[in-house]
């Protein structure tokens, strides 16, 4: 059988069982078609699609009489198919760009290996052990365009790609997808496995220095001619289209250069390579161009390359590319020159060429670097970010939140540099009107943004601020100033500037959203809202945090305003000036609440009755960490309104406890007691509780000096304290049929839950008052029954001594009630020892010995100078020192029990006696003898020890009675004096054993 015949037999044994879609006579009478298409003198282009239903239909799998699917058949149709393919590609002039745009990388690799196939590159063969220069000038460039798309592939891989968008989920579609993504890994990773090999391949192909040729239609028409007619013109140096060395070397530079950069990152050293073609890449292109028949390149991504090359391999030696701001920038980044740093950003200033982005860049990498733990950089941070924020201000960019929030405190070096900037930043003799009006408006902003009046005169004084602004508006400004700063009368109509803020242009939805949190300024937040509005009407903007909370009181007031945009405000303004009262930025919520309060005064007189409220809580905020931390005295006017505060009257009005709270805490404070005790409205006492726990705790500290009989308010104080701590009792049957009793702790007895009492003993800073309630809270505690040990407080003989109902009283809310009023008390003055004595008396009462001993030494040391002056003896009473016995008695500090028995009024010699005998002691023994001073237990220790053979502790105790000072002869004053300088040694020592 001849080759033909057995040609034709296998093509139609492979043809598959199905009948085409299409008959052979339509098939070739499109093919014809197309070729008379492709063969147009000025043809539109054909879609490149064509090349993916060829490639498709080309390879197709076949299914055998036994429906086995076989690869798809070497055949005529097929090889038809694959050759129309190739020639669309040859139309396009095998530019990648192009196919690379609308070609998969599984349906480009099958297309450029048909093309190797078609050029005869041998199967199997690596093209890296080819020589090209050997080669037909078509088969050559078929491998280097099948290596430069190699390389292209791997690079554009690289980049993150935006995922489509899915639509309905469909099965056969997702199943394909999924095919194809497959497929595309598999091409790769086989890709980037021969890497090296390509780019040796194209390495190679720099040194050709000649012409090349690519195939066009004409010359795949040739190759599929019979095989005699193939060899001649097609395997010539003139067939194909002519592709010139420069442009072979500017295309193959650039592909190269790319894959350089890429695997720069993990190998700097490739920078080198990657600078080296690319700059290359430039001369070609500034030599012949950047477009050609065959290809294009992209010009501004080459400028890109070439810039990021220049700076990540600045050397000495080019001082062309070391002299750009860029590669300067790298280098001070690099080195953390961070003062050139900013000389630079001042210098770009004048001439705008860094890009706004490529700054903002910069600013991002430092504060990075700041929030590593870098200190030194928040100032480098701060100037960089306003050169950047004048540089946005003279292009008319929107003014970056982190050069707000870098000025939310603002001092004098800050505006002393930002002055420097704007005058380094503008020349104005040269500066159009348009810059000097966009300049003026920046630091006209500026002035209005400022509280601080030494700031304002600052900015307003500077010879940039003169020139820019005229007369009329340097006075129009002081007079807007001056209505800003003024106080608000609370009794007038404010005044209403507040209106007169223009919104600015609006922006990004979320971007404004994300300011609205940040802001605290409130023209800024009502600018923001405007816009927001003004974008959409069916969102509440109130809502965008779930950190803005309002009391409910008033919550239901405020979501009750009509108009949209003033709820909003309201809401939001009075939700950060909360916010800010609660973080103790005090001088933002003053902002925030004066504006709200100007918003509210125009339409509804409840809220602006509640602002005034707040603003006076404020107030009583500001002062208690302010000038009353120090002890200065409140204002006349502030204590007036708080008096008026609590004597309100107004109906309707929404109240917050917190705000009588503060206010009767702050009178108390203060020692308003004669206001609270005899000038508070009668029905003020009958309706609001925590005046007549002021009003009975005023007049119990009123009359304290006085005599008993005068102390009918303390009693009236201890029922109403009693009646909070009592539980409500309840029977409740079982289903046993017994009667249990149901106790509730926070029972409604009382004017006032325990936890409201107790929340509101800790507002008071006044050591009378506290000292009161603490002595009423302790003489409650040591009423109870079963108690063992009592607790000492001062003041604790004016409080009745028994309860009519014992059974009633919750002593374990009250226990803990005393334990927390003690530790809140001894933050208020760590060093009163009468509070300290209660808390070493709470601990010796719950075994807590150490911590009990520490107390009492810390009281006795806080009254004496820690122990160089004598221990006033209503401190170190007697009960205190046998607690204090007792505690080195549990610890086993049986020397240091004997020494305190010397305390006593009258020394406790049996207990003393009695401790030394015990041999199993866990202080210092011995070392404690020269601490001793009665003459009488030294006399026993010295017989102790003889008896036990104690030889050495013998000698110690006789060498302390031996001494002069302890001579019974001596006079009672030298006896006094010994043991005071005994005492004195003795606590010292203890001290630093406890401390």
């Amino acid at each position: 059988m001849s080759a033909e015949a057995a040609d034709r037999e296998a093509a139609t044994s492979s043809r598959p069982c199905t009948p085409p879609q299409t008959s052979w006579f339509e098939f070739l009478l499109e093919e014809a078609l197309l070729e008379q298409h492709l063969q147009k003198p000025t043809p539109d282009p054909p879609p490149v699609q064509l090349i993916v239903q060829f490639l498709e239909q080309a390879s197709k799998p076949s299914v055998n009489e036994q429906n086995q699917v076989q690869p798809p058949p070497d055949n005529k149709r097929n090889r038809i198919l694959k050759l129309l393919a190739l020639k669309v590609a040859a139309h396009l002039r095998w530019d990648l760009d192009v196919l690379e745009k609308s070609l998969s990388v599984p349906v480009l690799n099958m297309l450029l290996n048909e093309l190797l196939c078609i050029s005869k590159v041998p199967p199997g063969t690596k093209h890296v052990d080819v020589d090209l220069s050997s080669l037909p000038p078509t088969t050559a460039m078929a491998i280097i365009l099948y290596n430069r798309w190699a390389i292209r592939t791997i690079v554009q891989s690289s980049f993150p790609v935006k995922q489509a968008k899915p639509g309905p989920p469909q099965l056969n579609v997702m199943s394909q997808m999924q095919q194809e993504k497959e497929l595309t890994e598999n091409i790769l990773k086989v890709l980037k496995e021969q890497a090296a090999d390509s780019i040796l391949v194209l390495e190679g192909a720099l040194k050709l220095n000649k012409d090349l040729y690519v195939h066009t239609i004409r010359t795949l028409d040739l190759l599929a001619m019979e095989p005699g007619m193939v060899n001649g013109e097609t395997e010539s140096s003139t067939a194909g289209l002519k592709i010139t060395a420069e442009e072979i070397q500017c295309q193959v530079c650039y592909d190269l250069g790319a894959i350089y950069f890429q695997q720069g990152s993990t190998n700097a050293a490739v920078h080198q390579n990657a600078k080296e073609k690319f700059f290359k890449t430039k001369e070609l292109v500034a030599k012949n161009g950047s477009s050609s028949l065959h290809f294009t390149i992209d010009e501004e991504r080459l400028a890109g390359y070439c810039q990021a090359c220049g700076i990540l391999t600045s050397s000495s030696d080019d001082a062309s590319q070391q002299a750009t701001p860029y590669s300067q920038i790298h280098s001070c980044m690099k080195s953390g020159n961070y003062q050139d740093l900013v000389k630079i950003f001042l210098e770009d200033n004048v001439t705008l060429s860094l890009p706004v982005q490529f700054r903002q860049s910069v600013l991002r990498e430092l504060f990075r670097r700041a929030q590593q733990g870098s200190d030194a950089l928040d100032e480098v941070c701060f100037k960089v970010c306003v050169c950047n924020t004048v540089c946005d201000v003279l292009q008319e960019q929107t003014i970056d939140i982190r050069f707000c929030q870098l000025f939310l405190k603002p001092n004098k070096e800050k505006i002393d540099f930002l002055l420097e900037v704007c005058s380094r930043s503008i020349n104005l003799e040269t500066a159009s009107e348009e810059l000097k009006r966009k300049m003026a408006a920046f630091l006209k902003n500026l002035c209005l943004g400022l509280e601080d009046l030494q700031l304002v005169f600052m900015v307003s004084s500077h010879e940039l601020f003169i020139k820019l602004l005229k007369d009329d508006e340097r006075k129009l400004l002081v007079d807007q100033m001056r209505k800003r700063s003024s106080r608000i009368n609370l009794c007038t109509k404010p005044v209403t500037s507040f209106y007169d803020i223009p919104a600015s242009a609006s922006v990004n939805i979320g971007q404004l959203e994300h300011q609205l949190i940040l802001s605290v300024d409130p023209r800024r937040i009502r600018q923001i809202l405007i816009e927001l509005h003004g974008m959409t009407s069916e969102r509440q903007f109130w809502t965008v945090s779930n950190k803005w909370e309002v009391p409910n009181v008033y919550g239901n007031v405020i979501l009750g305003i009509k108009d949209s945009l003033t709820r909003d405000l309201v809401y939001i303004l009075m939700a950060k000036g909360l916010h800010c009262c609660a973080i103790k930025d005090f001088v933002h919520a003053k902002q925030l609440f004066a504006a709200c309060l100007e918003l509210v005064t125009e339409f509804s007189p409840k809220l602006r009755q509640v602002m005034l409220n707040e603003m006076l809580l404020l107030d009583i905020y500001t002062h208690e960490a302010g000038p009353g931390a120090s002890g200065e005295r409140p204002p006349s006017d502030l204590i007036s309104r708080v008096r008026g505060y609590l004597e309100m009257r107004v109906p309707d009005i929404p109240l917050r406890q917190v705000i009588a709270e503060e206010c009767v805490a702050f009178l108390l404070n203060w020692c308003e007691n004669e206001y609270l005790t005899m000038q508070v409205p009668l029905p003020l006492v009958q309706t609001n509780p925590y005046v007549k726990l002021g009003q009975l705790l005023a007049a119990t500290c009123k009359e304290l000096p006085g005599p008993k009989e005068s102390r009918r308010t303390a009693k009236d104080l201890w029922e109403v304290v009693v009646q909070i701590c009592s539980v409500s009792n309840q029977h409740k049957r079982g289903s046993d049929g017994r009667v249990s009793l149901i106790k509730h702790r926070e029972s409604t007895l009382g004017i006032m839950y325990r936890s409201e009492l107790l929340s509101f003993i800790k507002k008071l800073r006044e050591p009378l008052v506290l000292t009161t309630i603490l002595s009423l809270f302790v003489k409650l505690h040591n009423v109870r029954e079963d108690i063992v040990n009592d607790i000492a407080a001062e003041h604790i003989s004016i409080w009745p001594s028994s309860i009519p109902n014992l059974q009633s009283v919750d002593f374990e809310a009250v226990a803990v009630t005393v334990k927390e009023l003690v530790s809140y008390a001894l933050t208020i003055n760590a060093n009163n020892h009468f509070w300290l004595i209660i808390q070493a008396d709470i601990y010796f009462a719950t075994n807590q010995y150490s911590a009990a001993l520490h107390y009492y030494l810390q009281a006795g040391a806080v009254c004496s100078d820690f122990f160089n002056k004598m221990v006033p003896p209503d401190v170190y009473t007697d009960q205190v020192i046998k607690r204090m016995i007792k505690c080195c008695s549990f610890l086993n500090c049986h020397t240091q029990v004997a020494i305190l028995c010397q305390f006593l009024r009258e020394v406790d010699y049996k207990t003393a006696f009695k401790a030394l005998q015990e041999q199993n002691s866990h202080d210092a023994m011995d070392s404690y003898y020269e601490y001793i001073w009665d003459v009488t237990i030294l006399e026993y220790l010295t017989y102790l020890h003889h008896k036990r053979g104690e030889t050495d502790k013998r000698q110690i105790a006789i060498k302390a009675i031996g001494q002069t000072e302890l001579n019974a002869s001596n006079p009672e004053e030298v006896l006094q004096l010994a043991a005071q300088r005994r005492k004195k040694k003795f606590l010292q020592a203890m001290a630093k054993l406890y401390f």
